[in-house]
Formats: C-alpha cells, sequence, structure tokens
C-alpha cells in the first residue's frame, strides 16, 4: 500500500486551499478514502489522477478564421 495523505498534506503537495481539498472530497472529484471521520488519500492514487488531468497544449496558436 503506498503512503497515505491527510487533506494538509495534499493541500501542500498540490499547491491549493486546504477548502479546496475538503471541497474536491465533497463532491467526489478526487479520490480518497475515510478512516471513521478522517479523510485520506493514497498516494499512487492521487499521482494517477493527476496523469489523467494532464492534457498536451497547443504546439502553436491557431488563427481566429471566420468561414462566411
Amino acid at each position: 500500500m503506498n503512503k497515505l495523505l491527510t487533506p494538509h498534506e495534499l493541500s501542500d503537495l498540490l499547491g491549493v486551499k486546504l477548502s479546496t481539498v475538503y471541497q474536491w472530497t465533497h463532491i467526489g472529484y478526487i479520490p480518497h478514502f475515510k478512516l471513521g471521520r478522517l479523510v485520506r488519500f493514497e498516494e499512487g492514487e492521487i499521482i494517477h489522477w493527476l496523469e489523467s488531468k494532464s492534457r498536451d497544449g497547443r504546439s502553436k496558436r491557431q488563427p481566429n478564421v471566420c468561414l462566411k
């Protein structure tokens, strides 16, 4: 089993506010599990989740062309 992260640790890792971590948890946006009243995040699942959110950027800007 991977390391379990607390909401504070995840907040620091992702560079987001603690309230954002709790909001994401509440709406089911981020993988988590509860141990009684405690919320924990498995490090491996978070890494996988982050990789699934990754996108390639555009290689160059596309011109805004209007075709009539």
